[in-house]
């Protein structure tokens, strides 16, 4: 699927888990509806907001996705070519005037690599505030510490949530090896690089193995988990740098103190390997692991916004993790983007034979794979019901 500026994520129909549907147009009584924003972003990496909220969101109904650049189109079929009801649009006009209870909420759907909003985009907020929505936000930028958008707030009688603002200084937590009493299996689902997909595999996971019978809770790390209703996580990388592990550390406990789960998965940021993005580091550390999924994109030659830093391998990134904390990595799975089903099975089976790792593809292929993965890891956690052959 190809939106008007050439840019595409599909290369070949799926079959896409039900979760990729829970984010339908039909209005919950339990979720606020939502309008995404995300225009001339949506069929690019720095959508990755907008693609999480299309495909799973707890918090909100998701009643559209503005991009003129792609309008017409189903949010659903752009991404994984299978419809998910979520129409996009044009403008926030058109979003407005869809039948049905209109929005209640604006959500901007876009994370440059900067964190910073486009000129254009404030006058969009501004203007949805205008007409009674409410503002949510994971951007660095935090729009509560602006007069105009506060003053706007007050006049329009609207909200501002800058889901990216760290808790107060005096809040913030040191490690203190509190990990250590947290007795279930913890996986992190790290990657070769950001924008990758670790935030969808680490939720496709959860709800499968969940499916299966084992109770599995997420720790989300960034912004979009947050906005999706994740009940536990922090936004990582906008913590200073000496309280992130303790911050990765006491949300892992809250988890496990609460939900007292089978199996913690922890999402992951970036990419130990990378120069930019070093918050893989924080969260190893941080949560302990014991074990690491992989996610990789085959058909990238070189890191997202970073066009002079070529990818890694799985390879090297597994030995590099390896290295860095005492945790094996249990399995690779795939990002897809710009390939064809013929080189998506090829890539698989080239990779376990070079890695001795299950190796899947979360979104296209069964989450049954996902799930052996795990128990071929954890034994003890078979009980569930019987995996499909």
């Amino acid at each position: 699927m190809r939106c008007r500026h050439g840019l595409a994520f599909l290369a070949f129909p799926l079959q896409v888990p039900d979760l990729t549907l829970a984010a339908s147009g039909l209005i919950s009584a339990r979720r606020p509806a939502a309008v995404v924003y995300c225009e001339g972003h949506f069929a690019g990496l720095d959508g990755k907001t907008a693609h999480g909220l299309v495909r799973h969101c707890e918090a909100f109904a998701i009643r559209a996705v503005i991009d003129s650049h792609c309008a017409g189109l189903d949010a659903g079929m752009v991404l994984d070519g299978v419809a998910s009801g979520i129409p996009i649009v044009a403008n926030l006009a058109e979003a407005r005037a869809l039948a049905g209870a209109g929005p209640a909420t604006l959500i901007y759907g876009m994370a440059p690599a900067d964190g910073l909003y486009r000129q254009e985009d404030r006058r969009i907020l501004l203007e949805a505030m205008a007409t009674g929505l409410n503002l949510v936000s994971g951007m660095r930028e935090f729009l509560n510490d602006d007069a105009v958008f506060r003053a706007a707030a007050l006049r329009y009688q609207v909200s501002i949530r800058d889901v990216r603002r760290p808790a107060a200084l005096c809040d913030l937590r040191l490690f203190n090896g509190s990990i250590s009493r947290v007795r279930c299996p913890r996986i992190a689902v790290l990657g070769t690089d950001g924008a990758i997909g670790k935030r969808t595999t680490a939720t496709l996971l959860v709800q499968a193995l969940q499916d299966h019978g084992i109770a599995a809770v997420l720790v989300s790390t960034g912004q979009t988990g947050l906005i999706q209703g994740g009940r536990y996580g922090i936004p990582l990388d906008a913590i200073p740098s000496q309280f992130c592990s303790g911050e990765v550390e006491a949300a892992v406990v809250e988890a496990y103190d609460t939900e007292h789960p089978d199996v913690i998965v922890i999402e992951g940021q970036g990419a130990l390997s990378h120069p930019a993005y070093l918050s893989s580091s924080f969260i190893l550390r941080g949560s302990q692991p014991q074990a690491v999924i992989l996610q990789h994109a085959p058909a990238r030659r070189h890191l997202s916004d970073f066009p002079f830093v070529p990818m890694p391998t799985p390879a090297s990134e597994i030995r590099l993790i390896e290295a860095f904390a005492p945790t094996r990595v249990i399995g690779l799975t795939i990002n897809h983007e710009g390939m064809q089903e013929a080189e998506l099975t090829a890539a698989m089976a080239l990779y376990e034979a070079e890695l001795a790792i299950p190796v899947t593809d979360a979104i296209s292929r069964p989450a049954s794979r996902l799930v052996a993965m795990v128990v071929r890891a954890f034994p003890e956690l078979q009980g569930g019901r019987s995996l499909p052959v």
